[in-house]
């Protein structure tokens, strides 16, 4: 899922870790230079990421915690990969 806003671009993702499934909206530029989501998780200079409008649930179960803005390790995330509309 993608949403535009002015000059950047919304891109829904999931993170697994550990632990947990973390969902949620990455910001990126509209197109060219580190445009693509896995330009934005491999930067080596860049050693968290930033989300928006974010769902993390518990991998044992429980309840899914709703936040507005989470910063997320990139050292714990195991797999990460963008949502398709319709997902």
């Amino acid at each position: 899922m993608e949403a535009r806003s002015g000059n950047r671009r919304r891109q829904r993702i999931r993170f697994e870790t550990d632990r947990h499934l973390i969902a949620g909206d990455i910001t990126l530029p509209p197109e060219g230079y580190q445009s693509r989501f896995s330009d934005a998780i491999n930067r080596p200079d860049v050693a968290f990421v930033p989300l928006v409008d974010v769902e993390i649930t518990p991998l044992t179960g429980g309840e899914t915690q709703r936040l507005e803005f989470a910063v997320v390790a990139k050292a714990h995330v195991r797999l990460a990969y963008p949502v398709e509309e319709g997902a």
